[in-house]
């Protein structure tokens, strides 16, 4: 017998009722957690990248205890799964992905793309994650290590991406509006927009 939505909707109803009656949790504290995911964007994950290029002490924090980073800078991150941060270098790069389903750091990045979710990325980001990062513009050299690190329902992972050289003396604010989604997720690098006025390092 097909499922339908109003099934789904009661069956929802009833987890609340009886999380609720269990005391495990109220309506409200429900709710709260509902409005902090909706609102939660890539731009505060971007916020924790720049913050970690000119602050090494907050990057230090950032790559021991991710979700006390987060925290710091006032993201909820009560009830969520640990966030790990990896920490890409001229020699390593990290690529996320959730094999089984779509598990994503939403209280730092919000909701998962579709793509990440899709079955397409999920088994090339293994099978073929050269050649998946290739199609998105990102090519490494050979010399250059690439880890594929799982994100699971238990722990959650986001990547701490290069700075872009030529960003000497950038304030944070321009620095977060250089890092996408994706470089967080490792298919992409943040990129000076073509035009921008590049400083020497």
């Amino acid at each position: 017998m097909e499922t339908t939505l109003v099934d789904h909707d009661r069956l929802l109803s009833a987890l609340r009722a009886l999380l609720t009656a269990k005391g495990i949790t109220t309506p409200a504290e429900i709710a709260e957690r509902i409005r902090i995911t909706d609102t939660a964007t890539p731009a505060r994950g971007a916020a924790m990248v720049a913050k970690a290029w000119i602050d090494p002490e907050f990057r230090t924090l950032m790559l021991t205890d991710g979700a006390r980073a987060a925290e710091s800078l006032g993201i909820p991150m009560r009830g969520m799964p640990p966030l790990g941060v990896l920490e890409n270098t001229p020699k390593q790069h990290h690529l996320v992905v959730c094999t089984l389903c779509s598990c994503y750091p939403r209280a730092v990045l919000g909701y998962p793309p579709f793509w990440f979710k899709s079955n397409s990325y999920r088994s090339r980001a293994v099978r073929d994650p050269r050649g998946l990062l290739a199609e998105w513009g990102t090519v490494l050299g050979d010399d250059v290590s690439l880890r594929v690190v799982d994100s699971t329902a238990d722990y959650r992972w986001m990547v701490l991406p290069m700075r872009p050289s030529g960003t000497r003396g950038w304030s944070e604010s321009a620095l977060a509006a250089l890092v996408r989604e994706g470089d967080m997720i490792g298919v992409t690098t943040p990129q000076i927009p073509s035009g921008t006025p590049a400083r020497t390092e």
